[in-house]
């Protein structure tokens, strides 16, 4: 039953994002909204001290979810009250590493070749635009997709933790980590460092790693929701 849940989230996710990718193209929604920010070769928007925060925490609140989680896999480890966090733990800090980490920023960002919206002809830059779809040349373009998106959405994970037990501290982790991810988003857009489909596909990556590694780690049930950290 699990598992044909999982496939039929999966299954939803990668429809989302195909329908909204191809909403992005056909309307040039990404060319379009990013018009609205640069001035004169600068990205007055971006640089003001709301959006500059959210580029300078970068991954700081990830990395704090991830080794609170290994922290707690350990704990759980030697502790038999909180052995549900062994796999729990483990499944926050593996998404982190797979996700956000080698997924994203080392396979697509490093080679996908997408350059960003200051580096395209369009706004004051060289290069050639390209769509999400269209791979670029290797090592020249790291705009796909967006690696501190994909840092701020990774906040939602617990939700995957949670939703069997607990769905109001789910639903809780799920709005606070979309509503950062789309924050950063913003802020990445408006600095001209990403287009809107580098945060969809920043989004997407992680929701659809999240999903098969819920699959595999953690438990078909879960015995209770205490103790916990809060």
């Amino acid at each position: 039953m699990k598992h044909s849940s999982l496939l039929r989230e999966t299954g939803l996710t990668l429809l989302f994002l195909a329908i909204a990718t191809w909403l992005i193209t056909v309307t040039n929604l990404d060319r379009a909204l990013t018009a609205y920010f640069p001035v004169a070769g600068t990205w007055p928007v971006g640089d003001l001290p709301f959006w500059q925060f959210f580029y300078k925490i970068d991954r700081v609140p990830s990395f704090i979810l991830g080794g609170c989680s290994l922290a707690l896999a350990l704990y759980g480890c030697f502790k038999p009250a909180w052995a549900s966090w062994k796999r729990r733990g483990l499944f926050l800090v593996v998404l982190l590493v797979i996700g956000p980490g080698i997924l994203v920023n080392s396979v697509f960002k490093q080679h996908w070749g997408r350059p960003r919206p200051r580096e395209v002809v369009e706004f004051g830059g060289t290069k050639q635009f390209l769509h999400p779809w269209q791979k670029g040349i290797s090592g020249k373009g790291r705009s796909f997709p967006s690696g501190h998106a994909s840092a701020a959405f990774y906040l939602s994970a617990p939700y995957f933790v949670y939703r069997r037990s607990n769905r109001r501290r789910a639903l809780a982790w799920l709005t606070g980590g979309l509503v950062f991810g789309i924050l950063m988003s913003v802020a990445r857009i408006t600095q001209g460092g990403h287009f809107l489909s580098d945060c969809l596909w920043a989004w997407g990556l992680v929701q659809l790693t999240a999903l098969l590694l819920s699959g595999l780690i953690l438990p078909d049930s879960v015995d209770g929701d205490q103790p916990h950290p809060h």
